[in-house]
């Protein structure tokens, strides 16, 4: 502010211009005043003056009288207020939309120039992508300063990715700018078992500018087109929205309608193809839960797991099979020598925000040949037998701990601490070692007993480790970590294998590119998901 201040002539007093030259602009001394609003919203405005016909000339395209192509006695010029106006409007197109209001404060003749519809469809192109022919925007009356004012602006703070707030079985949002709308998809995974399909997606909300007042809100839920909805960021990484039309939601045929074409669209069936029982009671509840949250939702900001050239593989979101839960997304993040996944959406059993597994990469799995790979009872005593030693050494390691933490006079350093540090060192060796040897594929097969819902998995694998799944019963009761196997087979797709309910889980990549989602740091990235993890506890 002080160095635009000092180059256009304007200061806490009158003297502090340049002198010689400044005295020729005190004519223009009115139009220097300084001004003190800062919405983007006012960033321009006033009557018409000669800047606005500068202004003008800029968008039309004509040239500029000489008087204002050079400073007076044809030097060059000593500050912005004698640039041309149009190489004013192009510096200015390259600050920052946030910048300009406290740029128009500085006097008005700046105020008046930033009124060029120039500036801010540079601005709304290069901070939100619209690459729409914004000049159309004329037709209606509406500016490209009030796009980015009254619409983009005001609304960034929704643009990301989101968590529904729907009890147990969370959602996935993501919230963009498309074209001249703001709208807020929801994700949902492919029809059970098609894990490897892509991500359905549908419009809950939209928001746009119909005229220069205001933007409208827009609900989209339902077969009855747009209608009235509201906005409420209510705190930093959190906002609702509510229908204003409830009845726009219903269908004429009762609930009974409004179930079949929600069974339809959710699992892509009918009722009458579903012959599991249990599978009925699952999805009606599902069904009668998710109503209730149709005409008013709250969402939680999340974030896309930030990745390291250490990690096993690219983290992210996945499709997993989850039995007669039908599928579900779950992020994968990298945490040292552990890789957790976190549900994004969930069941009555284990709801969205649990961690679902936790694979411990110190401890790769060696699988025996493909034949003896089929007896469940094999793979069941390698993984058993991993389970014994890793709870050995966390007891060992908690006894260590309390033995440090006890105070002792000082002793020179004994050799069991020499051994630890050298076991360390060893287990970190042969975790390299197990790696290195792994074959780049190997066959795999699931043991016999052992249940999938979709027995399209892959034939090879790259490697396997020992981890952990979470099992609980209906409403998250006695949740239990028990024994797993966790199989890496490409890039985009890996497996896990629950013992104790003799089940295999398949995951496959989510590929779409969201936007708005990167954290920004791995600090915030861990403190959003202690705190999906705590709201789901």
């Amino acid at each position: 502010m002080a160095v635009c201040a000092r180059l256009c002539g304007v200061g806490p007093a009158r003297g502090c211009r340049r002198r010689g030259a400044a005295r020729e602009q005190r004519r223009g001394a009115a139009d220097s005043e300084p001004d003190t609003d800062t919405d983007p919203e006012e960033a321009g405005g006033g009557g018409v003056t000669e800047d606005d016909e500068a202004a003008e000339r800029i968008e039309g395209g004509r040239p500029l009288p000489p008087s204002v192509e050079s400073g007076p006695a044809g030097r060059a010029p000593l500050s912005l207020l004698e640039l041309p106006p149009e190489l004013l409007v192009q510096i200015f197109g390259c600050l920052p939309g946030t910048d300009l209001p406290s740029l128009a404060r500085v006097c008005t003749t700046f105020r008046r120039i930033l009124r060029t519809d120039t500036i801010w469809r540079r601005r709304c192109r290069e901070e939100y992508g619209v690459c729409e022919n914004l000049r159309k925007l004329e037709i209606t009356g509406v500016s490209c300063r009030d796009v980015y004012a009254k619409l983009l602006h005001r609304y960034r703070h929704i643009l990301g990715l989101w968590q529904p707030d729907i009890g147990p079985y969370g959602g996935l949002l993501n919230v963009v700018v498309d074209g001249l709308f703001i709208i807020g998809w929801m994700y949902l995974p492919p029809h059970d078992p098609h894990v490897d399909d892509p991500m359905r997606f549908k419009p809950l909300f939209r928001i746009h500018l119909m005229e220069r007042k205001c933007a409208t809100v827009e609900c989209m839920y339902g077969h009855k087109g747009p209608h009235k909805g509201h906005v409420q960021i209510v705190k930093k990484d959190e906002f609702s929205t509510k229908c204003n039309q409830i009845d726009h939601h219903r269908m004429s045929g009762g609930r009974q309608e409004e179930f079949r074409t929600w069974l339809r669209e959710e699992w892509g069936r009918t009722l009458e193809d579903i012959f599991h029982e249990h599978m009925q009671e699952l999805i009606l509840m599902k069904f009668i839960y998710t109503s209730q949250y149709d005409n008013c939702l709250t969402y939680r900001r999340i974030y896309l797991p930030p990745g390291s050239p250490e990690d096993l593989f690219q983290p992210g979101l996945f499709k997993g099979t989850y039995g007669s839960h039908g599928l579900e997304i779950v992020m994968l993040s990298f945490h040292g020598k552990k890789a957790k996944g976190t549900k994004i959406t969930g069941d009555p059993n284990i709801p969205a925000g649990q961690q679902t597994v936790e694979i411990d990469l110190a401890y790769p799995l060696q699988l025996p040949d493909i034949e003896n790979l089929r007896d469940f009872s094999e793979l069941s005593r390698i993984v058993l037998e991993v389970q014994e030693q890793v709870r050995r050494e966390e007891q060992e390691q908690q006894q260590e701990e309390e033995e440090h933490s006890q105070p002792a006079a000082p002793q020179p350093a004994s050799p069991l601490g020499g051994e630890g540090a050298e076991g360390e060192e060893t287990a970190a060796g042969a975790e390299g070692t197990t790696q290195d040897k792994a074959p780049a594929s190997q066959p795999f097969v699931l043991p016999m007993g052992v249940r999938s819902r979709n027995e399209d998995y892959p034939r090879t694998c790259r490697i396997c480790f020992y981890g952990t799944g979470l099992i609980a019963g209906h409403g998250f009761t006695s949740p239990e970590r028990t024994p797993g196997v966790f199989v890496l087979f490409d890039d985009d797709r890996f497996g896990f294998i629950w013992l104790e309910l003799k089940s295999f889980s398949l995951y496959s990549r989510i590929k779409v590119p969201f936007q708005n989602a990167q954290a920004p740091s791995r600090e915030a990235f861990d403190e959003m998901l202690k705190n999906i993890q705590s709201l789901a506890t």
